[in-house]
């Protein structure tokens, strides 16, 4: 997966306002439950992920698998982007709604 460190966590890009649209309040509701429950998700996705990279460093004399490391960050892009809709910091929904980066 692509990322583009110029991007901000409520998905503007070089100062630019991002193109959200505002949910009706019934809507966002929807949204909180479902990402409340994808959250849950990358919660146990994060936890399985730190045992494999910590096996991983075991077995190869404490390297970290990049693949692994890269995927942890985006991870935490996805929960950051999340969080802020959750707590009504950003209007703009995380990935699939918008681009991960």
């Amino acid at each position: 997966m692509a990322r583009n460190d110029d991007a901000n966590l409520d998905g503007r890009l070089n100062g630019e306002q991002p193109v959200a649209e505002k949910d009706s309040l019934i809507q966002r509701l929807f949204y909180m439950i479902l990402i409340s429950i994808l959250l849950s998700f990358a919660s146990t996705i994060l936890t399985l992920v730190t045992v494999i990279q910590f096996v991983v460093m075991v077995f190869s004399s404490g390297a970290p698998n990049n693949r692994l490391a890269d995927f942890g960050t985006d991870l935490g892009i996805w929960i950051a982007k999340a969080a802020r809709y959750q707590t009504a910091a950003s209007d703009v929904k995380p990935w699939p709604w918008t681009d991960l980066d």
